[in-house]
């Protein structure tokens, strides 16, 4: 087990340097000028302009601004953003938030979701099959800014249940309905993926075994017939975190939440490339993290799995 972390650890390296290597590239060949953009429609004064951009290291090739950012990063400086804050100042107010987030929102998405494609899985054909595959159905084909709307407006505005906006993100009921808008497509994927593993795993010949052993029928699904079939979940799960943290923009802007969603769009409309890299960067650790992770959960799902 060792030797395979070690391993994968390594294989991490040249990932991170290729994946932040383009989003940088990506970033820095947009159209337009970002230092000439914080003048606005007024004439800029070029020696400022040419100041701004030596400090900034813009004046460099792109090549050269990537090794000097990477230079920063591994000594933990992020940069600057371009009116003059820490990126890591920035972003150590945004990701506690998107965090917090997606951790109920994930909360959300595990217990309906895996619990509507056990019910529908074990009810395979009848009614409760139908009206899930219904649900999940009209979950998928609808966008993300209806569903926000719509929910504000039926549990916030109408029922009056929930806050319509987050004031404290520390506040857990302030982040329900945000997190369970960023949940719901999610949600009815994991609902479908366990209702198939459910009914594929129900006509497996180990658990027509365990029901000839007679064993109790709770046992059998709890323990038999959950656990593997949550190997596809949780590999979907795992991919899903970052969506989760990096896909929040849209949801972010309707709650009014300030998370990395809400500071991805402004730097982007500001051009603040440092920001975006910088944040982009972090999503990659958690995402490699986060994979390797999932594949350390197969292990325990499943003990036939070994890794060496």
């Amino acid at each position: 087990m060792g030797r395979y972390v070690a391993r994968r650890l390594l294989q991490m390296i040249p990932v991170f340097i290729g994946t932040t290597l383009l989003i940088f590239l990506m970033v820095h060949v947009l159209p337009g000028d970002p230092i000439r953009a914080m003048w606005g429609d007024k004439a800029a004064d070029p020696a400022q302009v040419a100041a701004l951009r030596h400090e900034f290291g813009l004046d460099k090739s792109l090549l050269w601004q990537y090794i000097d950012y990477m230079k920063d990063l591994f000594q933990g400086d992020f940069g600057k953003t371009f009116g003059g804050r820490q990126v890591s100042e920035e972003m150590s107010m945004a990701f506690p938030v998107t965090l917090r987030l997606a951790a109920v929102a994930l909360t959300i998405e595990m217990i309906i979701g895996i619990g509507l494609g056990a019910w529908a899985g074990l009810k395979a054909g009848k009614a409760v099959d139908t009206g899930v595959l219904i649900f999940t159905l009209i979950v998928i084909s609808m966008p993300v800014f209806v569903m926000g709307y719509l929910a504000r407006f039926i549990f916030a505005d109408e029922l009056g249940w929930l806050p319509p906006n987050v004031q404290d993100s520390e506040d857990l009921q302030q982040l329900l309905l945000p997190g369970f808008v960023l949940a719901m497509l999610s949600l009815a994927y994991v609902a479908r993926l366990t209702r198939t593993t459910f009914a594929e795993n129900l006509r497996a010949d180990y658990m027509r075994t365990a029901v000839a052993k007679g064993l109790p029928r709770r046992r059998i699904v709890g323990v038999h017939l959950l656990r593997n079939s949550l190997i596809p979940v949780i590999t979907f799960l795992g991919t899903d975190i970052g969506t989760l943290v990096g896909g929040a923009v849209v949801t972010e802007g309707i709650f009014n939440v300030q998370g990395v969603g809400n500071l991805l769009f402004k730097a982007l409309g500001q051009r603040e490339g440092t920001t975006i890299v910088g944040v982009v960067t972090i999503l990659v650790l958690v995402i490699l993290l986060i994979n390797l992770l999932v594949d350390l959960l197969y292990a325990v799902l499943d003990p036939r799995i070994r890794y060496v």
